[in-house]
């Protein structure tokens, strides 16, 4: 029998893109009950919400999954409400789950806490090595301030807090909206756009130098909930698949699934964000036998046709991009 079978669970951020996957794995684990409050109703930036939703749910897993996220451009458009609301969203929550003698505790932190020039593949013990990229820093660091409050809360109170670090996620499902998508949801908008208006060109942003790791979103809820099921100790753990590649490596996959034959250019006035991402992964494998399934080809072509059938009978223009 399984931890998690029959135990009462809340999820924050549950009707997202993540969340959606996180609580189809806690259905399959045999959650007694599940809650997933909404934001529109329950403003976890609210003292009086988070009370609220604890007392009347009565949580003894508490999984975080709630944040403010967005591309390099929502960070950069967007610093102090990134700090602010990831922040505080994150200390109340834990803090009255801790009042409400919740049995466990999990939290969602970020890549984005990692240093901007940590060694790669970025080993958890590295995170205190150095300030964060700078135009995803306040979410970062706000984030990060969690892992603090977990390790502490648990020196002094013995509060069973565990902190998941996982990379960047892409999948079904995901926001395809240019204002504040990362990476793979934008280039796929653009490349099916581009093709169904038979544009020759798309324009990616930055150099195309930059590499990154990205973890399928089904993937990335199994590991949450398997951690969530057997992992009970302080230092925080990575989530990842372990494959890294160039934003111009992706661009070029994402074209050729997308069967878009135009050319990519670059704005190199654009920012490139962190040098390199990738995470060491064998934390997760050791302590809770947790390692990623889905190859970067299969998610992609995966997240393309739900994004093609999502869209086929509404009108598709790139309009003034």
């Amino acid at each position: 029998m399984s931890y998690l079978e029959g135990k009462r669970v809340l999820v924050t951020g549950g009707g997202g893109f993540l969340g959606r996957f996180v609580l189809e794995k806690l259905r399959e684990r045999g959650c007694a009950t599940i809650v997933a409050p909404r934001s529109a109703e329950d403003d976890l930036r609210d003292v009086s919400c988070v009370e609220r939703v604890l007392q009347e749910n009565r949580p003894e897993v508490v999984i975080h999954l709630a944040a403010v996220v967005g591309g390099i451009g929502a960070n950069r458009e967007n610093p102090g409400r990134f700090f602010y609301d990831n922040a505080i969203m994150g200390i109340q929550l834990m803090e009255y789950a801790r009042r409400a003698s919740v049995e466990k505790f999990v939290c969602l932190g970020t890549v984005c806490a990692y240093p901007k020039f940590a060694p790669v593949p970025f080993k958890e013990e590295d995170i205190w090595n150095g300030y964060p990229e700078e135009t995803n820093a306040p979410y970062g660091l706000a984030k990060k301030m969690l892992l603090v409050q977990a390790q502490a809360y648990r020196q002094q109170y013995g509060f069973n807090a565990i902190y998941l670090l996982p990379v960047n996620l892409y999948g079904p499902g995901d926001n395809f909206d240019l204002k504040s998508s990362h990476v793979i949801p934008a280039l796929i908008r653009k490349c099916i756009e581009a093709r169904a208006d038979n544009q020759s060109r798309i324009l990616a942003w930055g150099s195309g130098t930059a590499s990154r790791e990205f973890l399928y979103v089904r993937d990335a809820a199994e590991g949450i909930v398997v951690a969530a099921d057997r992992y009970n100790k302080s230092e925080p753990v990575n989530l990842g698949s372990g494959e890294e590649i160039t934003i111009r490596d992706l661009a070029k996959l994402v074209a050729e699934l997308c069967r878009f034959n135009g050319t990519i250019e670059w704005d190199a006035m654009q920012p490139n964000g962190q040098p390199r991402r990738c995470l060491d992964t064998e934390r997760a494998q050791k302590e809770f036998g947790f390692r990623a399934s889905t190859d970067l080809p299969t998610g992609l072509r995966e997240t393309i046709e739900w994004y093609e059938n999502a869209h086929l009978e509404k009108p598709i223009s790139l309009g003034s991009r």
